[in-house]
């Protein structure tokens, strides 16, 4: 249209006048692109992205790179632009990694060259073509999200099963080939040639089909019952709706192409048909490519040799699901008899309440998520609600473990009686669920990315205050260990967008606590004193602390355990509410502990980047950024910490004269983890007026802070804040190796590798390479050849261990079982004497260990026979 082409040309000039060898060089691209950006922003798309791509001769990749480029100054690309670009890039990763997997898997299952007496017509590629354009048309079809990888591949496998199942056997590798067969003999025998009658089959006659099914989902280490729904609930509605009948016939590719063509040209995005042919607009850069077929590095670059396996995006969304699973095979939906026994010492019994809230908040969520995924996918919504609702009962049992133990009660009946507490549990269950089965097909860190189901859907779907859903994050993850690495990562970033921004919401608690603590008495506008800041963060709290506070009853000051582990309430008298003066909310001050620390460690992060050659003005801008989240808070409403931040940053270079532009720092900041740029491009300026961060600096920030911020170009600077004390993340492993102590100087190393799942058990596969020894803790070690080939490795390092400090020198300890090189052995008091050889030392302690053990298994075989003559 004339509008789009009129606006195009004037961002095309604008982008001239600032970078014109980028305009100059790549004329076609940066046109394209002006298009591109102007046509979202006035809702006049009359074109889709391929025939876009094509017309400009650009990858995808490419083409976001460039965009990406294009935005130099921050203001050419709007938020709305920003959206769509973030929803191309999700939706063409799911299919790309889908695609690729489809190409692999197809391999699998058919012979590359089938017998003389099958058809042409099968052998070609025209099959597999009818395969891909049937599952994209599903796709579409039964999902609303274009990013829910782990769906998308049931449906894959899905169509897989149907096709296969019209297959001859005779073109089909095994297991698939015995499947059809035995489905062949049990059903009636069926031709797969096209154009001839077609008889349907009956639904009923479909249910007894799932042999195929149990293969794929055997050989893809998928969820049997979780496909089974899909298939069912969602893949025969769909193959009804578009006239493909379970029949003896493959579907006309025409005819597919045609129905799939209609929802290309209306989504306006990307025709995936084009996979098929390989098509350039659709390669990978080299980075996406790597991400295919991606091996995770160990975080210290002195490993960089020894790699784990290789891992597809669906080969590690399945081992996660599967890994999620088999934690809560043992868990059940009902409360267990420990449960109930709680509920029972309970003043009033919290069981019936319990149950209902469940039962009601699962109708909500299989609505929610039917309404976000498809219509047909509330069972399959039902299925992860389920899971969730299992890991609640199992969390909360824990949790009441603990604080029996802390405190020798067994009566939580206000804990166990409070709303809030109970459906934030549920909540994080859940999301643990959610967060399991919504890895996206972008992700190569293991983190989560944000799909339409991240957090925060699941407060909304609850109806949830974000603040109220932070109290339980900690004590969630302390009590239950079988988390894994990567969904402790998640929920520490659940909590970081809590800190960061949803707390701040207006309608949050956090408000009504901060105005309590104003007026409490003697105590000045501060949530968390600044002589706090550089004590150690204290993780010794309860959800029960966090969640009854301030509520409890002050405890008389003694010797014993600080605040935050005081007794139940129930065991405490009660306090007359008008005698009783405000108390100290035990959530608000770890609250501030935590958002202190994580704005100081941001703000460290961004500095380091910016400011490396002016570190005395580091804990000026932390003094600034510190005073106004303490003093200024009503700043942070409706707005997000990093905002804050930077202008903090920019205020204080302002006043002290250092040249750094705005520009500057956002650019800094887009390259830090999880920043989104509707951060620095869409800041509230007064009530539902946004702007960008350069206008609410000088609008809102200055105006508000203008006496302060002058304060540090004076001879009379305000006094420093503290620095946060910066502990290890308690949500955090070990990475290095740590010493067993009076462990015969044996070193241990968290495991890192994939999981493969089978036959119900889990064991590492491929965990090492080929040169190490997995030693299995519980299981027998095995022959000598073990014994000596540990011997040679210990040598062998030696030669790779020379170091030019002196001999006494301690070495670095290596991430592998080993001994100490020098020094005493821990267990027989041992000495080496100072001119015997390393290699003499390494055998003498060998050979002491390896006596001790024949002696132990000396004694415990004596101790058998004895206990047995008894």
């Amino acid at each position: 249209p004339e509008g789009v082409r009129e606006k195009a040309w004037k961002t095309y000039e604008s982008l001239s006048a600032v970078d014109g060898a980028l305009a100059y060089n790549k004329k076609k691209e940066t046109w394209g692109v002006c298009i591109f950006i102007v046509a979202i922003d006035l809702d006049e798309i009359t074109f889709t992205f391929t025939e876009l791509l094509k017309s400009i001769s650009i990858s995808v990749c490419a083409f976001f790179q460039f965009l990406k480029e294009v935005d130099v100054n921050m203001d050419t690309v709007s938020t709305k632009v920003d959206s769509t670009v973030s929803r191309l890039k999700k939706k063409y990763d799911v299919l790309l990694a889908l695609y690729h997997k489809f190409e692999r898997t197809c391999g699998l299952i058919y012979l590359e060259q089938p017998s003389s007496e099958i058809s042409a017509e099968l052998s070609s590629v025209l099959v597999l073509k009818n395969y891909w354009i049937t599952f994209l048309l599903a796709k579409g079809k039964v999902l609303q999200v274009e990013d829910d990888l782990v769906i998308s591949f049931q449906l894959l496998l899905c169509v897989l099963d149907y096709f296969i199942k019209l297959s001859p056997p005779a073109m089909l590798k095994e297991p698939y080939k015995s499947a059809v067969t035995a489905v062949t003999v049990n059903g009636s025998a069926r031709t797969p040639r096209r154009g001839q009658k077609r008889g349907t089959h009956t639904s009923k006659q479909i249910d007894t089909d799932t042999k195929v099914i149990e293969v794929l989902c055997k050989e893809h280490d998928c969820n049997l019952d979780e496909v089974k729904n899909v298939y069912f609930t969602s893949f025969i509605p769909f193959l009804n709706s578009v006239g493909i009948v379970a029949s003896n016939g493959l579907p006309e590719v025409e005819v597919l192409s045609k129905q799939y063509d209609e929802l290309y040209l209306k989504n306006k995005d990307i025709d995936a048909r084009l996979f098929l042919d390989h098509d350039e607009t659709l390669q990978p850069g080299v980075i996406a490519c790597s991400q295919l077929e991606r091996t995770p590095l160990k975080n210290n670059p002195d490993e960089e040799h020894n790699l784990i396996l290789p891992q597809t995006p669906v080969r590690a969304a399945m081992n996660n699901i599967q890994q999620l699973i088999m934690i809560l095979n043992s868990a059940t939906d009902k409360p267990s008899d420990t449960l109930i026994m709680y509920f029972n010492n309970c003043t009033v019994n919290p069981k019936d309440s319990i149950l209902k809230r469940v039962e009601n908040l699962d109708h909500i969520f299989k609505k929610k998520f039917a309404e976000a995924v498809g219509p047909g996918c509330a069972e399959i919504g039902s299925q992860r609600y389920k899971l969730g609702v299992r890991l609640y009962y199992r969390v909360m049992e824990s949790m009441l473990k603990s604080e029996e133990e802390r405190l020798s009660v067994q009566n939580f009946s206000k804990l166990l009686n409070d709303n809030i507490f109970h459906t934030s549990l549920l909540a994080c269950a859940v999301e643990v669920v959610m967060a399991t089965y919504g890895r996206n097909a972008s992700q190569s860190d293991g983190t989560s990315a944000e799909t339409d189901l991240s957090f925060p859907w699941i407060l909304n779907v609850f109806d949830l205050k974000a603040f109220d859903f932070y109290k339980v994050i900690e004590s969630f993850i302390k009590a239950e260990p079988s988390l894994t690495r990567e969904m402790i990562k998640h929920l520490e970033r659940c909590e970081h967008q809590i800190m960061e921004s949803l707390a701040w919401q207006s309608g949050s608690p956090l408000f009504d606590l901060i105005k309590q603590s104003k007026e409490r008495e003697g105590q000045t506008d501060q949530p968390e004193p600044t002589s706090t800041l550089n004590v150690p963060l204290q993780h010794n709290h309860t959800a029960a602390d966090l969640y009854l506070s301030p509520v409890r009853s002050p405890k008389k000051k003694t010797s014993g355990p600080p605040p935050s582990a005081t007794s139940t309430p129930d065991a405490q008298p009660a306090v007359p509410p008008q005698t009783q003066k405000p108390q100290k909310s035990t959530s608000l001050s770890l609250f501030y502990k935590k958002v202190y620390l994580l704005a100081y460690l941001r703000l460290h992060t961004l500095f380091f980047r910016l400011l490396s050659e002016h570190p005395d003005l580091e804990p000026l801008i932390w003094t600034l950024f510190q005073h106004t989240l303490q003093n200024e808070y009503e700043l942070m409403r409706d707005r997000h910490l990093d905002q804050i931040m930077m202008c903090s940053m920019y205020g204080i270079c302002k006043v002290k004269n250092v040249d750094l532009r705005f520009k500057i720092i956002v650019s800094a900041y887009k390259e830090l983890p999880n920043t989104n740029q509707e951060t620095f491009k869409r800041v509230l300026i007064r009530e539902e007026q946004y702007d960008s961060i350069i206008v609410f600096y000088n609008l809102v920030f200055m105006q508000k802070l203008k006496t302060n911020i002058l304060q540090y170009a004076s001879n009379r600077p305000p006094t420093l804040s503290p620095i946060p004390h910066i502990p290890r993340s308690p949500y955090q492993f070990s990475n290095s190796p740590r010493r067993v102590p009076a462990g015969n100087n044996i070193y241990i190393s968290p495991l890192k590798s994939p999981y493969k799942f089978s036959d119900g058990f889990q064991s590492p596969t491929k965990m090492t390479p080929r040169s190490r020894i997995l030693v299995s803790i519980g299981e027998s070690f095995g022959t000598s050849e073990k014994f000596q080939k540990i011997n040679q490795m210990v040598c062998n390092s030696e030669c790779q261990l020379k170091r030019s400090a002196e001999v006494s020198a301690a070495p670095k300890p290596l991430k592998r079982l080993r001994f100490d090189i020098e020094g005493q052995d821990e267990a027989d008091g041992s000495k080496h004497l100072p001119q015997e050889s390393k290699f003499q030392q390494k055998l003498a302690e060998m050979t002491s260990t390896r006596t001790r053990m024949q002696k132990q298994k000396l004694n415990d075989g004596n101790d058998t026979s004895a206990s047995e003559e008894k």
